[in-house]
């Protein structure tokens, strides 16, 4: 938890996760009103703003324990979830994963296809009604479904995208005869062409309403009730923050909320510095998140791959590996490997002394020197040493023949190989020199291993944002609101040709559905000053998949004219050859555009911050393994909260924060800025 306070010193708090997740965020505030000097009841009155991210919804997706949903769709499509697209069964699959078949269809549809229903009625893609829905059967099978457990239900009928009327109709119906299941149609959550997608789409927004929409209704609840008086604002995945009362009907747009709130902490945060390129890094205990902010626009997706299947929601692009403080090392016939299994937080690391035996990233820094044994988040944990060495002794340096401080060297280089290879891919593979680049290092482990990755980028250096553990926290409180809409047109255009009136009338038809759409759902944030950006998805004809295309200059005339399209078009064709290469373009092929989006943004105050009061104090010293694990070096140890603006240290020193450590390896130089960042340079 990040607290700012109104004289705009800043606090971090951290409090372990419960099972049920409600608990640690309630513990937290606990902490942070004790630190404060309040009680609960006084904390929670003199909040003024309260952000939130969280993984409730992924991680019921990712263990199985979402609602029982079962789905309603067209005649002959019940098997949709099942066949899925070519790469169904390589979903989510690495390049050396996809080679082991073993993994192959290791992600089950997200519904079993004893919960997949069919119904006879048929919409062609113009919107015509083929067949009219037969309501009689629709009213018999909701009647079966009665006294069996379902929680929430999924309605996807083919091409509802064009015309909604049969899935309106089955929710009329499933109101009556099934009044406490949460309903979902996909013309609502995904208006967007191909079935899969809409599906998966559909089918996850129904999977999470009862789960997500109980979360924040008690979360909310219990704050209220000790006295808070604004409402939660819950970070999305397209990284606007939006109330719970808007978001408790689609959950799905917020699956990605951690990571997204994230990036715009890290955006936040470049703000302050006045730095628009940035490379935001966060290394957990279970994953490596890459974020990348071109212009201080975070790089966007229009969907996202998970428990193996494609979601279509607007979200901030965040690559991820399978590489954090608990990836499990071990020696596979004579190669050494790290992660992407991990040891979690139970039995967690063996370092840990929770009995977990196998060796860990954290076990590898602590016998590197990286980690303090008795000033571990903050002195609230003691690690233990002998546990860590047996561990890597055992399972890694006696098979590599190694002694055990060379063989936590190598633990140590295979995963920032690992964290560097995706770096190189979110960057030089799309077109981007890295050194155009500034490094934010976020996480826990982030600031212990981002001197590494910023040398291998060829960076000068890297920042250590003051929020850098709850950098997620800092940007839910930093947002502003923002809610997106898509309207679905689908217009083809010949190569060499131009669209007709016809079609740039369909086009800003669809323009303004989405604006009203947004503007009636931000009408109920009281937010007054909104503003709307539109974007328009484009492909060449024939292909499958599309860019999103800013529309910068529609909001003017509110009208999709052909100067628009052709500069639409112009700056499709830029971003298609950034992203494959020059030359890659097929103007000749002719284009294809498929929805019109809107995204409308009400500003939000950000806290006013300043910096830190506890300068960095020496706190000893000890021998920490660089480059050669032959050759220690002695470092200096400092620890600090958020140090003064301007004070520096020299390396090769560490920098112990309560939850951190930032390594400053020889040659560098850490200095403080007015907000507590510290930025390391080589």
């Amino acid at each position: 938890m990040w607290v700012a306070e109104s004289g705009g010193r800043a606090r971090v708090f951290k409090s372990p996760t419960t099972k049920d997740v409600m608990g640690g965020v309630i513990n937290c505030a606990h902490l942070a009103a004790e630190q404060l000097g309040l009680t609960f009841e006084e904390f929670c009155a003199r909040i003024e703003r309260f952000g939130h991210g969280t993984t409730v919804g992924l991680n019921a997706l990712l263990t199985g324990g979402a609602a029982k949903t079962v789905v309603i769709t067209t005649t002959g499509f019940g098997d949709t979830l099942e066949i899925g697209r070519m790469k169904r069964q390589t979903a989510e699959l690495s390049e050396m994963e996809v080679c082991d078949w073993s993994l192959h269809n290791r992600f089950a549809p997200l519904v079993a296809r004893e919960f997949i229903f069919e119904v006879n009625e048929r919409i062609d893609t113009n919107g015509k009604v083929i067949k009219a829905l037969d309501l009689a059967a629709t009213q018999a099978l909701v009647s079966r479904l009665r006294g069996r457990g379902i929680e929430a239900v999924a309605v996807c009928t083919l091409w509802a995208c064009a015309n909604p009327a049969h899935e309106l109709a089955i929710k009329n119906i499933l109101e009556k005869g099934l009044p406490d299941a949460f309903i979902t149609l996909s013309h609502e959550i995904s208006p967007v062409v191909g079935e899969y997608a809409r599906m998966c789409t559909t089918v996850a927004n129904a999977l999470l309403g009862p789960i997500a929409g109980r979360y924040l209704s008690a979360l909310e609840s219990t704050l209220r009730a000790a006295g808070m008086k604004v409402p939660i604002l819950m970070m999305t995945s397209a990284g606007g923050v939006l109330p719970t009362k808007v978001l408790n009907e689609r959950p799905a747009v917020a699956i990605f909320s951690g990571p997204a709130a994230g990036v715009m902490g890290s955006i936040a945060t470049g703000q302050q510095r006045n730095e628009r390129n940035i490379l935001t890094v966060d290394i957990g205990g279970t994953s490596f998140d890459v974020g990348v902010i071109v212009d201080q626009q975070p790089m966007m997706r229009s969907s996202i791959s998970l428990a193996g299947a494609d979601i279509s929601v607007p979200s901030i692009d965040v690559a991820s590996i399978g590489a954090g403080g608990g990836s499990i090392a071990s020696v596979r016939f004579g190669d050494l490997t790290v992660g992407p299994k991990s040891a979690g937080a139970n039995p967690g690391p063996a370092c840990y002394g929770r009995g977990g035996t196998e060796p860990t990233s954290t076990d590898a820094d602590l016998v590197l020197g990286v980690l303090d044994l008795d000033y571990f988040i903050g002195g609230r944990m003691k690690l233990d040493l002998a546990a860590a060495r047996t561990a890597i002794e055992n399972v890694v340096a006696k098979p590599l023949q190694l002694d055990v401080v060379s063989a936590a060297w190598g633990i140590r280089e295979v995963l920032d190989s690992k964290m560097a290879d995706l770096l190189r891919r979110v960057t030089i593979e799309r077109g981007h020199d890295p050194r155009d680049f500034v490094m934010y290092a976020n996480g826990g482990a982030g600031p212990s291993h981002a001197w590494v990755l910023a040398r291998e980028l060829g960076l000068k250096g890297f920042i250590v944002p003051a929020a850098a553990t709850v950098q997620s926290a800092f940007g839910t409180a930093n947002a502003d609101i923002a809610y997106t809409v898509t309207k679905p047109v689908y217009i083809r255009i010949p190569g060499g040709a131009a669209p007709s009136g016809g079609d740039l009338a369909r086009l800003t038809v669809a323009l303004h559905e989405s604006l009203a759409a947004a503007n009636e759902t931000l009408s109920l944030t009281t937010i007054g000053n909104i503003g709307f950006d539109a974007s328009m998805a484009i492909r060449y004809r024939g292909q499958a998949h599309h860019l999103d295309v800013a529309l910068p200059s529609v909001m003017q005339e509110k009208t999709v004219d052909s100067r628009v399209y052709e500069d639409a078009i112009s700056r499709f064709e830029s971003a298609y050859e950034s992203h494959f290469g020059r030359g890659a373009g097929s103007a000749k092929a002719g284009f294809e555009v498929l929805s019109i989006r809107t995204v409308g943004r009400g500003s939000l105050p950000a806290p006013s911050l300043v910096s830190g009061m506890e300068p960095m104090e020496r706190a000893g010293s000890r021998l920490v393994v660089f480059d050669n694990p032959k050759e220690p070096i002695s470092t200096t140890i400092y620890r600090t909260t958020q140090p003064p603006a301007g004070q520096s240290v020299e390396g090769p020193c560490i920098i112990e924060f309560p939850g951190q450590s930032v390594v400053v390896p020889p040659g560098a130089r850490a200095v403080a800025d007015k907000f507590g960042n510290i930025e390391v340079s080589f």
